[in-house]
């Protein structure tokens, strides 16, 4: 924490619009968080909550993701995956008091609030959307978790490798995405829980129902002996589809 401290006071102008703030939760609890400021005072920006993964603490995510934020004029609240996952009724609660937070600053735009989840976060950026419609954008998995646990289960029950890929199989893949009520960006392999196989499939079945569902797979650049994921890529075009879908989308 110190040395992105000291990175941050690097960036001089960046100085006093990152802070670390203590939100309150729904159960009175103290919930650590990054803030960084738009740095606008004239107009209200778009703002964004960015979950870690779970092997990655919010200091971490900030420091990568500043750069991104800072260039497009933007809010955020970084918060640790550990800290908002502790129980399946709390954590919605727990960022249903962010989004509270962020719609409360005079700098923010309270219809243009996305949510950025990589690794499980992913699959808690769905069930917050899912659970409060003022998201306006969602970076999360589009329901594939739970469905890869229940296709899991199922096969586990049945004692077949797998499931047809039927129509009742469509449905069920694509249930979560057709309640989602905003634009979705899915990343899949590399590091992302979500498989590019079911992540093809589900594309395909919210493009024929006509949900706003955009698949994005990370690039991978050649190294003597191996591919290296290039993540600086990947969470640059994850940032310009959220610029772009916040810059037009509201809340309903």
């Amino acid at each position: 924490m110190a040395k992105l401290e000291a990175g941050i006071r690097h960036f001089g102008s960046l100085d006093d619009r990152v802070r670390r703030v203590e939100i309150e939760s729904w159960d009175e609890r103290k919930l650590p968080a990054y803030y960084v400021s738009s740095g606008r005072t004239d107009l209200r920006a778009p703002a964004v909550i960015c979950i870690s993964r779970e092997d990655e603490t919010g200091a971490m995510l900030l420091g990568r993701l500043l750069p991104l934020i800072a260039s497009r004029g933007m809010t955020a609240l970084v918060v640790a995956f550990d800290d908002v996952s502790t129980t399946r009724h709390g954590r919605s609660e727990d960022l249903s008091s962010l989004l509270d937070c962020l719609s409360a600053r005079h700098e923010v735009d309270a219809s243009r609030i996305g949510i950025y989840g990589e690794g499980l976060s992913a699959a808690l950026a769905t069930d917050f959307a899912l659970a409060d419609r003022r998201i306006a954008a969602a970076v999360c998995d589009g329901g594939l978790w739970n469905w890869a646990r229940t296709q899991a289960s199922i096969s586990w029950m049945t004692g077949t490798s797998h499931l047809l890929d039927d129509p009742l199989t469509t449905a069920h893949r694509s249930r979560l995405a057709r309640r989602l009520k905003c634009p979705i960006l899915v990343v899949a392999g590399g590091r992302s829980i979500v498989s590019v196989r079911e992540s093809i499939k589900l594309e395909s079945d919210c493009t024929a129902a006509r949900i706003d569902l955009k698949l994005l797979m990370p690039r991978f650049e050649p190294t003597p002996g191996t591919d290296f994921e290039n993540f600086a890529a990947c969470d640059e075009d994850i940032f310009a589809w959220l610029e772009q879908k916040l810059a037009h989308t509201s809340a309903l």
